[in-house]
């Protein structure tokens, strides 16, 4: 997929003020994501695992899903979902060259420019969804809220989830601040339902909602996390969370809490063998999976971390949990190198040793093989994608989606 392997090869992290550009785009494409039936959620942590779950009760409730979440593991057809699957490639590819087309027709227009890689990969996303028509489409911000890409959409509900100190050069450097970044996805009319959150996030979010006219919902005031059902596939206190904060979504549609034992979303708190992989990376998400970890046991470290996040804080409140650490690079170019980041893990009081690759770490712990998990993967999404392929636990070796059957009259 040349195309979409030119714009990861130029994109650009971050985000531009804005959304005239992707306005500019999709109005050249015949503005798609006007016929898209969309639950629009955002949040620090946790947004993606409450896609999961809503894609997985929707289906269990009889109805097409689509589904378009970021970053992916491995493949970029992971940020693409039909009904429970990532797109095969050659559908991907069909609504990719088709971005890819305009761009080059326009590129001497000003608003075409400085597509950024996110925009783009919305713009495939909204033609996709918008051709099949799902019953419902579930649509992840990427950073931020107000001025994301996906912002565009006119959801069904709105969903926020936990709200944290990420992302803080573009957010700003305070709960609040970034509270109000991510109610910027709050429609005039729309429910909006809030995950559990602190009482400064849930006032900003709050007086947004009453400001649009949307109807406020507090997840834990609507479906308590006591209730979300046995048979959730999930393990960490903090998925269930997560699963409550969709659970109140479903109730605000009015639809049923169901397929919760179905949900798929790894990389996140998994249980492989020996090893625990999760994404966590940055100190909101560090505290969650601290909270979730064994606090009798001692576990070792290997991690990498990209240089822009807050390594110190992050590897601060793992450091009650970890007995030693190896550091290894992620596959991001803002990585931290193995050596730079084991300097980190000495300064917090962690013994470490640096290592080439994650292959080679993960072949390395043998000896230290113990009775149940005492290995724990963190620091980013993309390391923790390479750690799941190499221990043979990703499950999406190939796109499962059939472009036919995705393509079907209704």
């Amino acid at each position: 997929m040349e195309f979409l392997e030119e714009l990861a090869s130029r994109r650009r992290f971050g985000m531009k003020p804005g959304l005239e550009t992707i306005r500019a785009v999709c109005r050249a494409l015949g503005d798609p994501q006007d016929g898209i039936k969309t639950i629009h959620v955002a949040g620090t942590n946790g947004k993606g695992c409450v896609c999961a779950v809503l894609d997985a009760a929707l289906r269990a409730a009889g109805m097409r899903t689509g589904r378009y979440t970021s970053p992916h593991l491995v493949k970029l057809n992971e940020r693409f979902f039909l009904d429970g699957a990532p797109v095969r490639d050659e559908l991907l590819q069909k609504y990719a060259a088709r971005v890819q087309h305009l761009l080059a027709d326009r590129a001497g227009r000003p608003e075409f420019a400085e597509v950024t890689y996110f925009e783009a990969l919305t713009a495939v996303a909204f033609l996709l969804y918008g051709d099949v028509k799902p019953d419902f489409t579930i649509l992840e911000t990427g950073l931020g809220g107000r001025l994301d890409a996906t912002n565009i959409c006119s959801p069904a509900v709105s969903v926020i989830t936990r709200i944290g100190l990420d992302h803080c050069d573009w957010l700003g450097g305070t709960i609040g601040a970034i509270a109000a970044e991510k109610a910027g996805i709050i429609k005039p009319g729309v429910p909006v339902v809030l995950g559990r959150n602190t009482p400064e996030a849930i006032a900003v979010v709050k007086r947004r909602a009453e400001e649009t006219g949307a109807p406020f919902h507090y997840a834990p005031d609507v479906f308590d996390e006591s209730q979300v059902p046995r048979d959730f596939s999930l393990d960490g206190s903090f998925n269930r969370e997560n699963a409550a904060t969709a659970a109140a979504a479903l109730a605000v549609l009015k639809l049923p809490v169901a397929g919760f034992g179905n949900v798929v979303w790894p990389g996140r708190f998994q249980r492989v063998g020996r090893f625990i992989v999760d994404g966590a990376h940055n100190p909101p998400a560090a505290r969650a999976l601290a909270a979730a970890l064994d606090p009798s046991a001692s576990y070792t470290l290997v991690a990498g971390f990209c240089s822009d996040k807050d390594v110190d804080e992050t590897l601060r409140i793992l450091r009650p949990h970890v007995s030693r650490a190896i550091a290894v690079k992620t596959c991001n170019p803002r990585s931290l190198s193995p050596g730079e980041l084991s300097r980190k893990m000495a300064a917090a009081g962690i013994a470490s040793r640096p290592c080439g690759s994650l292959r080679e770490a993960l072949q390395s712990m043998e000896p230290w093989q113990g009775p149940g998990p005492d290995a724990l993967v963190c620091g980013s999404l993309f390391l923790a994608g390479e750690a799941l392929a190499e221990l043979g636990a990703y499950p999406w070796q190939t796109g499962a989606f059939d472009p036919a059957e995705a393509l079907r009259p209704a």
